[in-house]
């Protein structure tokens, strides 16, 4: 058997660096980097606490069985969604982003439109909305740095 012919000269992979990347971004790019890590350790934390909640390690009121089926499927929704989220945005992926924001406006819907569920919490959708507005102006200023 004889060895193909190689007719274009092999490209060599380098390694990915972080730091020559960001080095090169503006400012507003810098900044929603620094938004999106934050967002990603708050993201993994709310996901591990609502886990916590499933597994029996914190008890809201009642065990997690004796709650209602649209409490219990409502929670684990949020023990998924924002996991995924974390590591989507720690990896400043724009998947990372619309999970994100979807489990956002998730929650502030089910705050709103579902207050039996987890009992309408203002300060929840305040937060959330004030988090997707900084995330939406980060967003729009990173894109006037680079435009195409």
């Amino acid at each position: 058997m004889s060895d193909p012919l190689i007719t274009h000269s092999v490209r060599t992979l380098e390694p990915v660096q972080a730091e020559e990347r960001l080095s090169n971004d503006g400012r507003w790019t810098r900044i929603l980097v620094v938004f999106l890590r934050i967002m990603a350790v708050l993201s993994l934390l709310k996901g591990l606490y609502h886990w916590s909640v499933v597994c029996g390690i914190v008890v809201i009121d009642k065990p997690f069985e004796d709650h209602a089926m649209p409490w219990q499927a409502t929670t684990v929704f949020f023990a998924v969604i924002d996991l995924v989220a974390a590591v989507g945005l720690w990896l400043i992926a724009a998947w990372g982003a619309v999970v994100w924001l979807t489990a956002a406006v998730s929650m502030a819907a089910v705050e709103v439109f579902f207050p039996q569920v987890y009992g309408g919490r203002t300060a929840i959708m305040v937060i959330e909305g004030v988090l997707l507005v900084g995330y939406l102006v980060l967003a729009i200023q990173s894109a006037r740095e680079h435009p195409q």
